[in-house]
């Protein structure tokens, strides 16, 4: 095949294409005016990334879930990641959470995200019609739960949460019984309680309070939120203007690239920015999961369906974090916010989903 057919999008669907080509535009925007270095270091990574999804659409996956050995390489790399991180990576911000090589680093649990996904949607693809077996929950579990113990002694309990997240979206796009939901949320609670008075560090408990008490310690542990919610009230219907976010160009608002760029894009655009953002994440969204069901096969239709579960649990804690909906806990807005890990492997599950739309119907 000739290398330009590689790249030529033909047969992809362009309205996904586009809806996520405007939230990075977004993204873009938000780093020139607040974080100007991070706008340079995207754009490389944004270029890998659109290269990424180009090529890996023009190749049929379907015959992938056939090799298991493949399936679980992508699942035990991840783990052989996760460890060299808890091993070997140097510690940043209190958490051994990125491998670092130079001026590159990565995340591991990003790319873990990705491959439970991959692995989920093979193993659900052929255990769907039993899912209620026992031995097939204890089995789904121990996929989550072998990456999610890594990943909390880094500790990152925000991507251990998304992990959970994606472990019960399969189970309920797969047609788990509600008793067994049910008790899957008991163990939950009762292994929430323990790890409450055993595990979590104070800082951790702290944002806990502080989410369940807004008005605690405001120049403590409340203050980000705060802040955040400031730079949205004081952004009125058309924003103050590129460059011109007080919140964010004076230092008040934390973390204005990654877990409130949505504030800091509310405050310079406005909540009528803020809603072109949310209208096209909601658009690629609903084209994901439209991609997953118009798939001929189980596996093109969990995976699409695991990518839409991946990127609404992030958007929810991201967004909810910002207005104070749910605890502060690292969790990046997908296609928004900042980070080169995160982005390709939105990116890759991105080509993933362009393969499965290209090859719907056959």
């Amino acid at each position: 095949m000739p290398i330009i057919e590689f790249f030529s999008g033909k047969g992809m669907d362009w309205k996904l294409n586009l809806s996520v080509l405007f939230l990075i535009a977004a993204s873009l925007t938000s780093f020139l005016s607040n974080a100007p270095i991070s706008f340079r270091k995207q754009i490389v990574w944004i270029i890998i990334g659109v290269a990424l999804i180009f090529l890996i659409s023009r190749f049929d996956l379907r015959p992938f879930i056939n090799y298991k050995g493949i399936i679980f390489g992508i699942y035990f790399l991840g783990l052989l990641f996760l460890a060299a991180a808890f091993f070997f990576a140097p510690s940043i911000r209190g958490a051994r959470a990125w491998i670092a090589l130079g001026d590159f680093r990565f995340e591991p649990s990003e790319y873990m995200k990705f491959a439970l996904i991959i692995l989920y949607s093979v193993f659900f693809s052929r255990k769907h019609a039993a899912i209620a077996r026992i031995s097939n929950l204890l089995v789904s579990f121990i996929y989550f739960a072998v990456p999610a113990a890594l990943i909390a002694l880094q500790p990152d309990f925000g991507s251990v949460a998304i992990l959970f997240l994606i472990w019960v979206g399969f189970l309920l796009v797969s047609g788990i019984k509600w008793k067994h939901l049910l008790i899957v949320i008991l163990i939950f609670s009762i292994l929430g309680v323990f790890m409450w008075h055993s595990f979590l560090k104070p800082y951790q408990k702290d944002r806990i309070m502080g989410f369940l008490f807004p008005g605690r310690d405001p120049l403590g542990i409340n203050y980000s939120v705060i802040q955040a919610k400031t730079a949205i009230g004081s952004g009125g219907f058309f924003g103050k203007g590129f460059g011109q976010g007080t919140q964010s160009q004076l230092g008040f608002l934390p973390e204005k690239q990654t877990d409130f760029i949505f504030s800091a894009i509310i405050e310079e655009w406005g909540l009528f920015g803020g809603f072109l953002v949310l209208a096209a994440f909601a658009f690629a969204v609903f084209r994901i999961i439209g991609i997953g069901f118009k798939s001929q096969n189980n596996f093109g239709r969990l995976v699409c369906l695991g990518a839409a579960i991946l990127f609404l649990s992030q958007f929810i804690l991201n967004v909810g974090s910002n207005i104070g909906f749910t605890p502060v806990i690292g969790v990046t807005f997908p296609f928004l916010s900042y980070g080169g890990s995160s982005l390709l492997i939105d990116m890759i599950l991105l080509g993933i989903i362009q393969s499965v739309f290209i090859r719907r119907t056959s």
